[in-house]
């Protein structure tokens, strides 16, 4: 009969252990409390539910990152959590039911059938802010501006930040008539780059339009690009206008802000074409191939939920962070061994030296006093003169 590595794990699915775990707790609750002095609420949402509700507005790549079962109560197909951000849509849109501004945060363990990338795990620890009931760009700078907090605060260097628009594409592709085929292949070619695609997916359109599609493939650099834009896609419908406008007004406030940080546009980046409605955005360090935090807007998600408001937000890997910051995470050390005794008055000074944030180890029975070290503990409770006194550790 073959053996059964009972300890393995699967495929990107990890352990984290300590210290390594306290550090991510801790950075979690110092994210968390950065998130509140901003005046983001903070919520808790369910690992499992109807998968109907789960996957609203997402499109097909959540759908396929997210794990099925079936609910042997109702018989109705649920699933595992695989992002966040359209539970809290549904909270805000369905019970809050606020009317003006609402800001969310969240974090919690989110689980993938499918990797972002190869190299990414499954299990992440997903950790975002939502900000609903504003369409203005005001609100789009205010959550890239807290992001950016956020990657401060874990020392995260060298960051650099990839800006873009889904409306343009959108209303260009709305303008042309594009059925919904040939939108996706244009979409596809365009998110690769592929000139000579976007020059036969466009050949039988006006040729105002076809250029202004084909100009997407170009339009990518620096603050130069929207000044080009302004040029390039002059004839647009007034619809793309009014989106590269908010992207130069989130442009203006984020250069007035961070001065130094970098900033890169790309009118063909289409990330979440199917999710987001507006500007996207993703920060990105050297060395790494993927984003380490990302969002956008997503005005229209609170639809399904019965009430429509606009929405944007950011999410990041919690693991993900904590590896690529260089923030100092100050882990507790030290700690008092207690010994195993039934002595009333011992007990009530361990429960004093806890409340006063002592860390206090108690000893089990047959259990040796080098046990302590092992327990990282340097401190002792010994009875001396009747009365039980700390003191250092004396092995």
């Amino acid at each position: 009969m073959a053996t059964v590595d009972r300890w393995l794990l699967p495929d990107g699915i990890e352990e984290v252990l300590p210290p390594e775990a306290t550090r991510i707790e801790i950075a979690r609750r110092q994210v968390l409390d950065l998130f509140q002095s901003w005046g983001y609420e903070f919520v808790v949402t369910p690992h499992i539910e109807y998968l109907e509700s789960l996957l609203t507005g997402a499109g097909q790549d959540l759908d396929l990152r997210t794990f099925k079962v079936v609910d042997p109560q109702s018989g109705r197909q649920m699933g595992f959590r695989a992002d966040i951000t359209p539970q809290v849509a549904r909270i805000d849109a369905h019970t809050l039911r606020r009317e003006g501004p609402t800001r969310l945060c969240y974090a919690g363990s989110v689980l993938h059938a499918q990797p972002r990338a190869l190299s990414t795990s499954r299990s992440p620890i997903q950790l975002g802010a939502e900000l609903y009931g504003d369409a203005s760009p005001v609100s789009d700078v205010e959550v890239i501006s807290l992001m950016l907090a956020m990657l401060q605060l874990a020392d995260v260097s060298d960051v650099h930040m990839d800006l873009g628009h889904v409306g343009i594409y959108r209303g260009l592709a709305r303008a042309a008539g594009l059925s919904g085929a040939v939108e996706q292949q244009l979409f596809d070619a365009l998110q690769r780059k592929a000139i000579d695609e976007v020059v036969a997916l466009t050949a039988n359109l006006p040729a105002d339009l076809a250029g202004m599609l084909r100009a997407l493939t170009e339009l990518c650099g620096g603050r130069e690009v929207l000044e080009a834009a302004r040029v390039r896609l002059g004839r647009a419908p007034a619809a793309v206008l009014a989106a590269l406008d908010d992207l130069m007004s989130i442009a203006d406030r984020l250069t007035s802000r961070y001065p130094d940080l970098p900033l890169y546009f790309d009118l063909g980046e289409l990330r979440g074409y199917h999710y987001h409605t507006g500007v996207v955005f993703a920060a990105f360090v050297p060395g790494v191939g993927q984003s380490i935090a990302q969002g956008g807007r997503y005005d229209d998600i609170g639809a399904d939920f019965g009430r429509a408001r606009p929405a944007t937000g950011f999410s990041t890997d919690l693991k993900t962070l904590v590896t690529l910051g260089r923030a100092e995470i100050v882990l507790p050390t030290g700690g008092i061994w207690m010994p195993d005794s039934g002595d009333a008055a011992l007990w009530q000074l361990v429960c004093q030296l806890r409340s006063d944030g002592q860390r206090v180890v108690q000893a089990l029975p047959g259990q040796p006093l080098t046990a302590a070290i092992e327990a990282d503990c340097d401190r002792q409770l010994i009875l001396q003169n009747g009365l039980w006194q700390v003191l250092p550790l004396a092995i």
